[in-house]
């Protein structure tokens, strides 16, 4: 299992893993449990251009449709097809097999939260 507090979050409830230039991306455990059972993910093509904080993608789950907010400015280098295939990894692996995104980094690196940050936050 990966190790939460090596991760950065945003508000909107990703998780990033900064490994270089490449962002690993996710939805949060609180994120996941908050939409329910997901039954589809609508992610961006491989070689989009993203910008911070717009919309990337779409969570659609049996309860709402959530969406995916780009983190950080860059290129999309990879989409998580098993996710794609098996939506419900997103429920059963947030922060490992249930990964959505990599993103390779232009530009500098947004305000993010540390993990104790982001528990506080969720915790209001």
């Amino acid at each position: 299992m990966t190790d939460l507090t090596t991760l950065k979050y945003t508000a909107e409830h990703e998780w990033l893993l900064i490994e270089g230039d490449t962002a690993t991306v996710g939805i949060t455990d609180y994120a996941a449990d908050k939409l329910g059972d997901v039954v589809y993910v609508d992610l961006p093509a491989v070689g989009s251009e993203i910008e911070a904080g717009k919309v990337v993608g779409e969570i659609e789950s049996t309860k709402s449709v959530g969406e995916l907010f780009a983190p950080v400015l860059g290129t999309v280098l990879e989409i998580n097809d098993a996710v794609v295939d098996s939506p419900d990894l997103v429920n059963s692996s947030p922060f490992g097999n249930g990964w959505l995104v990599k993103i390779t980094m232009s530009g500098d690196l947004p305000a993010l939260l540390s993990r104790d940050e982001y528990v506080a936050l969720t915790a209001e």
